[in-house]
């Protein structure tokens, strides 16, 4: 099958765009994963209810753990939103404009994003080198602070990272479909 082929079967059941290529594809089946995490944590919430009100006897990971879960899968969904072409956009006038002209926007935008992108995940790397190494250059990964100190700071900025990155690639690989014409 080709991209051809493809493109009404992955329109109709919600998957990336074609000019996405294979990269979003994998975005989009990870994606998976990141969904299970919100189910997740909320049967982590649901647990911790039970235990705190029926049993008197609360945990001291589930708070942290839940909002881990759920802000990693906020981050992920940035990054899966611009596989499937469903970020935020003001239509007035792209949707205005003829095909040719909106080609030309697509391929604009895609540059524009893959920039800012890149720069947002340079900013990210500044803040991992502070969250993820001593001043020894030492690996060791931010803490909460909490009763249970998990190292879950660090882990989130490290993973914000890794996703502004390959939101950048995805960005540079959307214009370069859009350029080429693919649909």
């Amino acid at each position: 099958m080709t991209d051809k082929d493809l493109a009404p079967a992955l329109e109709e059941t919600g998957g990336p765009i074609p000019q996405a290529g294979g990269l979003g594809r994998i975005i989009d089946k990870v994606g998976l994963v990141f969904a299970a995490g919100i189910v997740v944590s909320m049967a982590i919430l649901i647990n911790e209810v039970v235990l705190r009100y029926l049993f008197n006897a609360p945990t001291i990971w589930a708070h942290e753990t839940t909002i881990f879960l759920c802000g990693i899968a906020f981050i992920y969904g940035g990054l899966y939103c611009t596989a499937h072409d469903k970020h935020i956009r003001v239509v007035l006038i792209y949707d205005a404009v003829p095909a040719r002209v909106r080609r030309v926007f697509d391929i604009v935008i895609s540059i524009i994003c893959a920039a800012a992108s890149a720069m947002f995940a340079w900013a990210a790397w500044i803040m991992v080198q502070r969250a993820a190494f001593r001043p020894d250059g030492a690996f060791r990964l931010e803490r909460s602070g909490s009763a249970w100190d998990p190292v879950y700071p660090g882990l989130l900025k490290v993973f914000m990272l890794v996703v502004l990155a390959v939101m950048a690639v995805q960005f540079v690989i959307l214009a370069v479909n859009y350029a080429r014409g693919k649909r």
